[in-house]
């Protein structure tokens, strides 16, 4: 098939020692549900809705352990905050049903889930301070830059190992990256790899922090460091160029109006060729993006909540990626498969009780993709207000060729 391969990232030679180990005489890893009962305890989050306000009482009196400059942090190695974590679909099948979909592989959405949580971990790992059990950081995702998968099926009845480091630091926030790979014939081979950005705030999650440095050790790792600095860069530039700021370009420009061409309904009447800006017509084996779309709403429950009361991020990425999913298959007619998720922007945090809308948009297909936004807002009842939360971007393979989706409007 088509299905783009991985761009499997070297890890660096440290990292990649114990993975090659391979699985015989390895020492027992902890797997997803250790990964959140010890940022509950990094935390001090309760475990019940009933005490939250209490837990998040006491973590005020963290405020004195922040920093007041980052130069007082000690700096920390890529290995320091080095994490294996194990996912044993196959060992323990009591946990596969809540991985499993219906054409018998992993569900991606739950993927997404632990990715979120062993990120969140992996920082709290590099910004540990020696004698202290809690942390004094919330530490949040702030975006998700990029997965990238090289297996169009994972399978539900196989381990799973989760991989993942710091990879760069700024003043007060960090890059992570992370690999899934999964057990097949006695190895563990590459899946996906994914490139978070979280970031380190305060007790109250109110003001940022600053998190440790980071030390690059030999080439490889000052690669991996210096392609995170090139990658903040490049989401300052894509920010800068936004549509509300600044005019298309001349390619832009051109596309858009090719589009317009092409949806021009022209009548010949008599000798000429009249042509109507208002009467618009569909070209043969396309659907108008209007007509691609899906709603969804979801009631944020305190089951959902993250250890800092709010509404779990990694859950608010599994009820995007459905109903992305479930957008492409209905364009597709056809199962779709994942192939990619980028820049997922957490521009505010879902409170508990928020009424949540998604709404799902096809925007792009050529041959089997279909790329699908994913737009998700806060309602508030009481003073009837909509707020972007986030924006997802999903892209989609088909198992057959899908029709064309062509916008109507300039927007």
């Amino acid at each position: 098939s088509d299905y783009r391969l991985c761009t499997m990232r070297k890890l660096p030679s440290v990292l990649a020692k114990a993975l090659t180990s391979g699985t015989s005489g390895s020492p027992v890893l902890p797997d997803m549900s250790e990964v959140r009962s010890r940022l509950r305890d990094i935390v001090g989050a309760s475990t019940n809705w009933r005490d939250h306000v209490q837990a998040m009482q006491e973590r005020k009196a963290l405020h004195t352990l922040l920093a007041k400059r980052q130069e007082d942090l000690p700096p920390r190695k890529m290995k320091d905050s080095y994490l294996e974590v194990i996912l044993p679909l196959g060992s323990q099948p009591e946990i596969r049903e809540k991985y499993l979909n219906v054409h018998n592989s992993v569900r991606f959405g739950r993927i997404l889930e632990d990715l979120d949580s062993l990120g969140v971990l992996i920082c709290y790992t590099h910004t540990k301070q020696e004698m202290q059990p809690k942390s004094p950081l919330s530490i949040v995702t702030a975006l998700v830059d990029k997965i990238n998968l090289c297996k169009k099926i994972i399978y539900p009845d196989r381990d799973i190992k989760f991989t993942g480091n710091v990879s760069w630091v700024g003043k007060t926030s960090m890059e992570v990256k992370m690999h899934m790979l999964q057990l097949l014939d006695g190895d563990y081979s590459p899946v996906l790899d994914a490139t978070f950005v979280m970031v380190a705030r305060d007790p109250e999650n109110k003001r940022p922090a600053f998190v440790n440095p980071l030390i690059p050790e030999g080439p490889e790792e000052e690669e991996i460091f210096k392609q995170g600095e090139l990658n903040k860069l490049r989401r300052i530039d894509f920010s800068t160029a936004s549509l509300l700021k600044m005019a298309p370009t001349a390619e832009e420009r051109n596309i858009i109006h090719d589009l317009f061409l092409n949806t021009l309904d022209t009548r010949q009447e008599g000798e000429g060729w009249t042509v109507s800006f208002r009467s618009r017509k569909l070209p043969p084996n396309s659907v108008w993006m209007e007509d691609a779309k899906l709603k969804g709403l979801q009631i944020c429950h305190p089951q959902e909540r993250n250890i800092f009361n709010r509404i779990f991020g990694g859950f608010l990425m599994r009820k995007a990626f459905e109903l992305g999913w479930a957008t492409a298959c209905s364009y597709g007619s056809s199962r779709p498969f994942i192939v990619s998720v980028d820049d997922i922007m957490f521009q505010r945090p879902v409170e508990v009780g928020s009424l949540l809308l998604l709404s799902g948009q096809v925007c792009y297909t050529e041959n089997n993709y279909i790329q699908v936004r994913v737009h998700s807002e806060v309602y508030d009842a009481d003073t009837r207000e909509q707020q972007t939360t986030n924006i997802f971007h999903f892209t989609f393979i088909s198992e057959s060729e899908v029709p064309r989706v062509v916008p109507k409007t300039y927007g």
